[in-house]
């Protein structure tokens, strides 16, 4: 019997050991923090060897294959002995499409990805079985392990990426690249581009790569870089033969002389990059088939995702909007370039090496009050002290909710969009966007 090593208790760690148990594999579990409760009990139910707080080297170096999660470097002392003794290490992706001959959807990208998978998840479930995975929802292997679904929709990071072998979309969407993460990639942002580039590296002539064409960065690599894959790019300012561009607020979509219309006012969520991402949803939809009338329908029913520009609450005529997805600049440039009001913007946390540059038009523009939510926001604070008469800082979420409270006025928009990691006082972003919305709920 094989070993297969685990290390990371959290969603894809779990659904691995499960999935390889299944499989026929001797699975061990190895955490170094501390794994929750629920995948303790699941572990416990399913009689998996597993241990926390540690890595007992003498369980791991003994195995046949390792699959690490994402949030582990491979800079690591441990890794790097698996890989100086010729252990295979891959990530849950990886693993888990060895198991299933599903047509599988992949869609990275430094923004914009959560909300392409799940819009396009959205869409293709009104007419296909479908499953949701990558960084959304249950993992990838425990779906296969439990429903086997023919399609899914995998949103994958630059991480995930980094430790695929064999893994081939049949189709991939490339939604942006901008700096992200560099401390993972030497501060090089060229390591970061070919590991986006990594989901396209098994496509051939039969697969396709959709990409947004109005990144210049997407176009210098495919230049420099040709892929197999057939190219469907998007656009909101180029007319294209083959792919998805904007004309007179329609959406036009052609693929080997097939077209689909779509008004960009019939999409329920708003601003130029939610554009592009229905674009790419619904060149996904019309590859996979899917009806026009029904991609149209999902395109004017689907509500976003949660900590994504979320709307919350409007409290004596001030909204208050959750954008708690927003780690990097890009994203924040998105959020702050949709308010139509002005701002009183909540951000911070832990800097990933940021450049605030790119944000100062808005902020001179909509920002009308800053609040520095973080362990350490002196980088912030130099940053805008001379754009904006208000700058102060906090530690706490509630106590910077009753900051905007005080600051904001009839008309105005609260914005949470912290442009940096959540680590330094959240667990995550998410819990960084329900201690947002639950404080909001308080006032």
């Amino acid at each position: 019997m094989k070993r297969l090593v685990i290390l990371g208790g959290g969603e894809s760690g779990v659904g691995t050991a499960l999935l390889g148990k299944a499989k026929g594999f001797e699975v061990f579990v190895s955490d170094k923090g501390t794994i929750k409760e629920k995948y303790k009990q699941v572990l416990i139910h399913h009689e998996i060897d597993w241990e926390e707080e540690q890595h007992t080297e003498a369980k791991i170096l003994n195995a046949d294959l390792v699959m690490k999660s994402p949030g582990i470097p491979n800079k690591v002392n441990l890794i790097g002995r698996l890989i100086a003794a010729s252990v295979p290490v891959i990530s849950e992706i990886e693993f888990a499409s060895r198991y299933t001959d599903a047509t599988i959807v992949g869609i990275t990208g430094s923004n914009g990805k959560t909300t392409t998978a799940s819009l396009t998840h959205h869409i293709l479930k009104q007419e296909l079985e479908v499953g949701l995975a990558g960084n959304i929802g249950d993992s990838f292997a425990k779906q296969i392990l439990e429903k086997d679904y023919p399609n899914y929709v995998l949103e994958i990071s630059s991480f995930q990426l980094d430790d695929i072998v064999d893994f081939k979309p049949h189709i991939a969407v490339i939604t942006n690249i901008t700096p992200d993460h560099l401390d993972r990639y030497d501060y090089k942002f060229e390591n970061y581009i070919e590991s986006k580039f990594r989901i396209v590296m098994n496509q051939t002539k039969d697969d396709y790569l959709i990409y947004d064409a109005d990144d210049e960065v997407i176009n210098e690599w495919l230049e420099r870089h040709p892929v197999q894959s057939r190219l469907l790019p998007f656009s909101l300012t180029k007319t294209l033969e083959n792919g998805a561009y904007l004309d007179n607020e329609n959406i036009k979509i052609t693929i080997d002389n097939n077209h689909i219309i779509m008004p960009t006012k019939s999409i329920a969520l708003e601003g130029k990059h939610n554009v592009k991402n229905a674009m790419a949803a619904s060149t996904v939809a019309h590859l996979l088939r899917i009806r026009k009338q029904t991609v149209r329908e999902s395109l004017e029913n689907f509500q976003g995702v949660e900590h994504r520009l979320e709307n919350v609450l409007k409290i004596n005529k001030v909204q208050y909007i959750n954008d708690s997805k927003a780690t990097n600049v890009n994203a924040t440039y998105f959020a702050l370039e949709s308010m139509d009001a002005p701002t009183v913007w909540i951000v911070g946390g832990e800097d990933k090496g940021n450049n605030y540059e790119e944000l100062f038009r808005f902020v001179n523009e909509r920002v009308k009050a800053i609040i520095c939510l973080g362990v350490d926001n002196q980088k912030l604070m130099d940053s805008f002290s001379g754009m904006v008469d208000v700058v102060v800082e906090t530690q706490s979420m509630t106590e910077a909710v009753k900051m905007a409270y005080k600051l904001a006025e009839a008309g105005d928009n609260v914005l949470l969009s912290p442009a940096c990691a959540s680590f330094d006082l959240f667990e995550n972003y998410e819990d960084r966007g329900r201690q947002f919305k639950e404080a909001v709920r308080n006032l």
